[in-house]
């Protein structure tokens, strides 16, 4: 260690009371955090690239500073859902530390770590008050039925008016309108569910179809039904 002349001939002045850190909640346990060994907890960060053009929702999950488990969503970009896959490999493994000063190849997920790794420091996390915290897995609960990101997407003009797409339970087939032309429900496609049956159970298609399609709203009820995406 080198000092400076002036610090050199100072007079040494005892250092009083060290109450250490403050202590964070983590796991159902209250810790004095001063190593990345001792920052435990699941939770989520969201992150946007430079241009704003997409952006990425990353969850961890961290025992004892290092990444156990992670789950990585994005949103708006095609480069930005391959930068996932690279960053899904990169991040298990990793302390949390060496997660921040890690290239995750997309400007939306490392933003994402960063968010997440402020508020893991400071035990803002979903686990913060769950003895042991949450199993490895557990982000999966995260997703829908079938494990896929569960998506709003909605679009809308002033000359034409709106348009559902996708929500939470899934792709969005038919929009019912009233006798006055407002939307009153909708018919979906649980596209994860649909999927599962097709590939794993071999049930038929057509079947499968018919059993993951579902209605919200007054949809029964409407004088009109159209294709959002083409009427």
């Amino acid at each position: 260690m080198q000092y400076t002349h002036e610090v050199e001939k100072m007079v040494c002045v005892a250092k009083g009371p060290n109450h250490g850190p403050a202590p964070i909640p983590e796991e159902g346990k209250w810790i004095k955090a001063k190593e990345i060994s001792d920052i435990s907890g699941l939770t989520h960060g969201v992150g946007w690239c430079a241009p704003q053009q997409g952006a990425c929702k990353l969850t961890l999950n961290i025992k004892d500073g290092i990444i156990e488990e992670a789950l990585v969503e994005t949103l708006g970009c095609s480069g930005m859902t391959h930068s996932a896959a690279m960053a899904a490999e990169i991040l298990p493994g990793k302390t949390i530390l060496e997660a921040l000063n890690t290239d995750l190849v997309c400007d939306a997920i490392n933003t994402a770590m960063r968010e997440l790794f402020l508020q893991i420091v400071y035990g803002r996390s979903q686990s913060a008050f769950s003895e042991n915290g949450l199993s490895i897995g557990a982000g999966l609960e995260d997703l829908g039925k079938g494990l896929r990101s569960q998506i709003g997407t909605m679009y809308s003009t002033k000359a034409k008016g709106v348009r559902y797409l996708e929500m939470a339970e899934g792709y969005v087939t038919r929009i019912g309108l009233d006798e006055d032309g407002e939307v009153i429900g909708y018919e979906f496609i649980r596209l994860g569910q649909m999927l599962e049956q097709i590939t794993v159970k071999g049930v038929d298609p057509a079947e499968a179809l018919k059993k993951c399609t579902g209605t919200y709203g007054r949809f029964a009820d409407a004088v009109n039904k159209i294709n959002p995406r083409i009427q």
